[in-house]
């Protein structure tokens, strides 16, 4: 009886376990299907949607790849999401540092207040924030992006970190200065390392929210050759109710695998962030 409970147990987590990962793979599976069907295959209600019936074509990932600026946009977006990360570290580990180690009560009350003005929503900050684009110019440019997506990701991130810097003994920066390590090369050379998955996890976070955020994108930007991939793809390859299904899927096949390849990749580093930020 004891074996056949276990066996049940098992048989039921596994059940789940397949469920769950059914769940989260389907949407690929259905992309790839997309990607290479043709387009009577694709739209005609008597075919199977979710096999090949007829034979796969490459026509869709053509028109997505040569008749379009897509390669533009999978540049473009990489060079906004490089440039926020670098922006947001830059403020965010030493703002996070300062309040996790010299400010006391009020740091804490500090860092909430911080990560709240990440709650406000985006819809109601586009409209001023694209008239501050528009007093300087950056309209239809890849800056007013680059300066308006840190304003969301840095007080997150600074939140995030301030827990993390907290699981780290004050006793290791303070040994590491007696042995003759200023301040700063005790945080970069000490802390910073201990600090990895916490690191990690704001690279990841800021890097794929500057990748898929679309209010911003879509009032700033809307000369084609200047589009990032959460706005380009649709609205390039949307024209009134006609919708290219196939290089739509396309698109957001090859947008989306560099993400998952990375969040599988830190899965670990990335949860253990999260976690030990949100612990503190």
């Amino acid at each position: 009886m004891a074996n056949l409970g276990k066996i049940a147990r098992r048989g039921g987590l596994y059940t789940l376990l397949g469920a769950f990962a059914f769940f989260s793979a389907f949407p690929f599976y259905w992309m790839v299907i997309a990607t290479f069907k043709r387009d009577h295959d694709l739209f005609s209600p008597l075919n199977n949607p979710f096999i090949f019936n007829e034979s796969p074509t490459l026509d869709h990932l053509r028109l997505l790849f040569f008749e379009t600026h897509f390669v533009g946009y999978l540049l473009n977006t990489l060079l906004v999401g490089l440039a926020v990360v670098i922006i947001t570290l830059v403020t965010a580990v030493p703002a996070a540092y300062a309040l996790a180690r010299w400010a006391r009560g009020w740091g804490e009350t500090l860092g909430i207040g911080i990560f709240l003005t990440y709650l406000v929503p985006p819809t109601i900050l586009f409209i001023p924030l694209s008239r501050f684009a528009s007093f300087f110019g950056l309209q239809e440019s890849l800056w007013s992006l680059i300066l308006v997506y840190p304003t969301f990701t840095i007080p997150f991130c600074t939140w995030l970190l301030m827990g993390f810097f907290k699981t780290i003994p004050k006793d290791i920066e303070e040994q590491a200065m007696i042995d003759g390590l200023s301040r700063f090369g005790a945080m970069s050379r000490v802390v910073l390392p201990l600090a990895i998955s916490g690191v990690l996890t704001v690279v990841v976070f800021a890097f794929t929210l500057s990748m898929h955020e679309f209010i911003y994108a879509l009032t700033f930007i809307s000369v084609s050759a200047k589009k990032t991939v959460s706005i380009g793809v649709p609205t390039e390859l949307v024209r009134g109710d006609v919708f290219q299904w196939g290089p739509l899927m396309a698109g957001a096949l090859i947008a989306s695998i560099p993400v998952a390849v990375v969040y599988t990749y830190f899965l670990d580093r990335f949860v253990a962030g999260f976690t030990m930020g949100a612990v503190k």
